[in-house]
């Protein structure tokens, strides 16, 4: 009998994945998935603001990403192209994996390129419920993880971790649950809590498709419990590779962007 029970313990383990008590590893290889997929990219993306009463807001533009080094620092580049008042404003940032990021904002009815401070990264990006640190993410080492069990989301198995910053004072929140997608890392959805264990923002995929050969999640809303407002954003012209080398992604490309990105 103590035989037969060793053998099934051993089998379990063989068959189960191999980052099942590795918390780090798994939310360090899904940080991987979701923000370094290829070497660069970019997409157009359609954003939808909904207003606690429901009302909306469109906003068109295209969002390139270019990386430095794996798992390091990247470039990012953003070119709005409506509506109309916020048309031909540029949004570009080095991500520094080692410290603050550098980020400009080109305004063009000043023509007036703007340094936006470093320590920026967790207002509002344009407007929306999406922190800037949201679109160029937060690195995983930050934080402490625990997997705390397993759950079903969009028909997917999923691990749950458990977040909390090692450093309070570099996070908005106490802690955050993040669902990870067992089959392709992506996080499916991420709660955030504050000090007294209340629900303050949720981030939802609703869209997973295979793009150039990457699991991408192509629609994802983040919502904002305290205010009722939520941000859905969408990809389309999705491509994993861009003419972009990452020293083109300097300040002139405020001013001066690829045409093929204009229209």
């Amino acid at each position: 009998m103590r035989y037969r029970i060793l053998t099934l313990l051993a089998l379990l383990l063989l068959n189960a994945p191999a980052y099942a008590v590795d918390a780090d590893s798994l939310m360090a290889q899904s940080h991987q998935v979701y923000y370094y997929a290829a070497d660069g990219g970019q997409a157009r993306v359609t954003m939808t603001l909904t207003d606690k009463k429901g009302n909306t807001r469109i906003r068109e533009f295209w969002m390139l990403r270019r990386d430095v080094a794996d798992m390091g620092d990247q470039r990012y580049y953003t070119y709005f192209l409506q509506p109309a008042d916020v048309r031909r404003t540029a949004f570009l940032v080095h991500k520094n994996a080692a410290g603050n990021d550098d980020r400009w904002l080109y305004v063009p009815a000043l023509d007036l390129v703007k340094r936006i401070a470093a320590d920026d990264r967790r207002t509002s990006f344009v407007g929306s419920e999406f922190t800037y640190e949201d679109v160029s993410g937060r690195l995983p080492t930050l934080d402490a993880h625990t997997l705390i069990g397993a759950d079903t989301l969009m028909g997917h198995h999923a691990r749950k971790i458990k977040a909390v910053p090692k450093d309070p004072g570099t996070a908005d929140y106490a802690y955050r649950i993040v669902w990870v997608d067992d089959s392709t890392m992506l996080p499916l959805q991420e709660e955030y809590f504050d000090g007294g264990d209340a629900l303050t923002r949720r981030f939802t995929v609703g869209k997973i498709e295979t793009i150039d050969g990457f699991p991408t999640a192509t629609e994802r809303t983040m919502e904002d419990l305290k205010n009722g407002r939520k941000t859905m954003i969408s990809f389309d012209n999705i491509s994993y590779t861009t003419i972009l080398k990452a020293d083109d992604f300097s300040e002139r490309l405020l001013k001066n962007p690829p045409a093929e990105y204009t229209r």
